[in-house]
């Protein structure tokens, strides 16, 4: 008889596809593991991965998604409930509201697996925003709300779109992304002088973005406004960190004093030797990379959607700016990138609210609460929202 609690996580992908949930879930592995938590990953296999393989100590198995998108999210689901079966978990984790959600739902239909569901990402291109446009997303909103025992809320964004589909608040605990604040940290002057000359990176002021080069990232205005921001601060650089589709257009968009470093394994050192970290993005959940850079003690740029203004008090320990403002965006580069006290000064605000309300380690263990409460059927004691304030 097993001593641990078995949690299948289900997530449309995982490493080596590199995202906000897949680093996410990466990172907090091992904390539930030290917790008594045994983790399965299901997810999708895309062409060149094997079936099945241990990565960092955790088992993932990889099922078929043949033909169109319909027919790979039935296959997924056919191919993942006998394998839950099998797995017997305590607690069935599904990271998304679309085909992990589906997946996790029927699996409990049919042999009464409890279900915590996270949703990813809010607004426009939200989950729920995308089940309601779909034929069939009426109808599943209506088995989540019924069959789901608790939904992880990362912002308050999210959390009004579930109480709006009226999911009453004992089940949408507040559980947040978390950064492993021991690894993520500032450092000296000195330190990050130091670090400028390992990496190779100019003596001027630094700018970083690090995440996915997608169209909803807006690193298009990012890059266009660049231009003027190097008029009123000549020598200033801006790092692109991250890869993506849109990757090929921004580099031939891109202007002096931009540096496309692409895929970059550990992105500490280079957050650490920056002034400022800026995240125009249209949409958001609650942005890994925004949590990384605060708790470094960067001040952060970022526009405000998401968790963003959940995690950021304007002026105090960051900047919001409306999404699709690229002159807002604009003066608000120009403005700090000239401010090297107000930047130290909203930069350590910003670390002490990550290190306060955002910590890795304070999320797997409320993240293990929630699989003990669903796993044993009693209520789990919802945190209270924590955004607002520096």
């Amino acid at each position: 008889m097993r001593s641990s609690l078995r949690v299948a996580m289900i997530i449309q992908a995982y490493h080596p596809h590199v995202g906000g949930a897949e680093r996410q879930l990466a990172a907090l592995a091992p904390l539930l593991a030290d917790r008594g938590v045994e983790a399965h990953i299901l997810t999708r296999r895309y062409p060149g991965l094997k079936g099945f393989e241990m990565v960092a100590g955790m088992p993932v198995h990889r099922l078929p998604i043949p033909g169109s998108k319909v027919t790979a999210s039935l296959s997924f689901t056919l191919a993942a409930l006998p394998l839950l079966r099998r797995l017997r978990p305590d607690v069935i984790h599904a990271h998304e509201l679309l085909s992990p959600a589906t997946t996790a739902v029927v699996a409990k239909r049919l042999f009464g697996i409890p279900v915590v569901a996270k949703v990813l990402r809010g607004g426009e291109l939200g989950d729920i925003a995308k089940l309601k446009s779909r034929r069939s997303g009426a109808r599943r909103l209506t088995a989540f709300r019924r069959h789901v025992d608790a939904f992880i809320t990362i912002s308050r964004e999210i959390d009004n779109e579930l109480a709006e589909m009226g999911i009453p608040p004992q089940k949408r605990p507040f559980i947040p992304n978390g950064v492993n604040v021991d690894r993520f940290k500032p450092v000296s002057q000195a330190k990050k002088q130091g670090l400028r000359d390992q990496l190779g990176l100019p003596a001027g002021p630094i700018a970083i973005f690090t995440g996915r080069l997608a169209a909803e990232k807006r690193v298009d205005q990012l890059i266009d406004r660049w231009t003027a921001v190097r008029a009123a601060h000549p020598a200033a650089a801006l790092l692109i960190l991250g890869t993506g589709e849109q990757e090929p257009l921004l580099r031939k968009r891109a202007g002096d004093g931009v540096h496309f470093l692409g895929r970059v394994e550990d992105v500490v050192p280079y957050l650490q030797a920056a002034d400022l970290f800026v995240l125009p993005s249209a949409t958001e959940g609650l942005s890994n990379a925004l949590l990384e850079a605060m708790a470094v003690g960067l001040t952060a740029v970022a526009t405000n959607v998401g968790g963003a203004p959940d995690v950021i008090a304007h002026g105090r320990n960051g900047w919001l700016i409306a999404p699709d403002q690229p002159e807002a965006l604009q003066a608000a580069l120009v403005s700090l990138l000239g401010d090297a006290a107000r930047r130290t000064q909203m930069g350590e605000l910003a670390r002490a609210k990550v290190a306060r309300q955002y910590a890795l380690a304070a999320v797997a263990e409320n993240l293990h609460g929630l699989y003990e409460a669903v796993a044993a059927k009693r209520p789990f004691l919802a945190n209270k929202w924590q955004g607002g304030t520096a």
